[in-house]
């Protein structure tokens, strides 16, 4: 005679292969600090691509030796003002994969922890035009593209071409940077609208960039 136990176990597969898949975009970076732009990307790619969630995924240590140069604030500030940035919206959420395993933010890795944690979820990784340049250095980028799908969102002076696979976004082309937000915190001007509002305060509050 078979236990429940063991007739659950039988079905359970058969179950999940039923459910519909989800879409969840993944929108990554610094973070440093979260502003007006990055919130904007993120909706409209949502909302464009029928998504069911974004998830805002700050980097441990970023890859670039570009970025490296410029040294982040902790994360634990990065990490809060994501949360002050993105509270009012139901379909945006926080993923801390990087941050929790430490060491240089690679990509592949994040994606192979991602879809191992969640089989039933196809990801959708938002990246600007600028970096769709930069794709061929990627490290593992020819597995990269075969586990996920690439949204580029177009910026002006880049062109709407790449060798890989990628989905293009219309977005407002809102000319904000994280730099431009922390020299102007150091020279006293003002970056009211550049960063969402409670950002602005925690920024402010906490004395960070000066």
């Amino acid at each position: 005679m078979r236990t429940n136990k063991q007739i659950l176990t039988q079905v359970k597969p058969e179950i999940r292969s039923t459910q519909p898949k989800r879409h969840v975009g993944i929108l990554g970076g610094t973070f440093n600090p979260v502003h007006t732009g990055h919130v904007v990307i993120a909706e409209q790619v949502f909302q464009q691509l029928h998504l069911n969630k974004v998830l805002f995924l700050p980097d441990n240590i970023p890859p670039h030796r570009g970025v490296q140069k410029t040294k982040p604030i902790g994360g634990n500030e990065r990490i809060e003002m994501i949360k002050l940035a993105i509270e009012d919206n139901l379909h945006f959420d926080l993923d801390l994969t990087d941050v929790n395993r430490g060491g240089v933010s690679y990509t592949y890795e994040t994606v192979k922890i991602l879809k191992q944690l969640n089989p039933n979820t196809e990801f959708y990784f938002i990246i600007g035009g600028d970096m769709v340049e930069n794709l061929p250095k990627w490290s593992h980028i020819d597995e990269l593209v075969q586990m996920i799908h690439f949204v580029g969102v177009c910026r002006k002076g880049f062109e709407k071409s790449s060798k890989y696979p990628i989905l293009w976004v219309n977005t407002p082309e809102l000319e904000i940077s994280s730099s431009m937000i922390r020299e102007s915190v150091r020279e006293g001007r003002s970056i009211k609208y550049l960063v969402p509002e409670r950002v602005e305060d925690y920024i402010l509050d906490k004395g960070l960039y000066r």
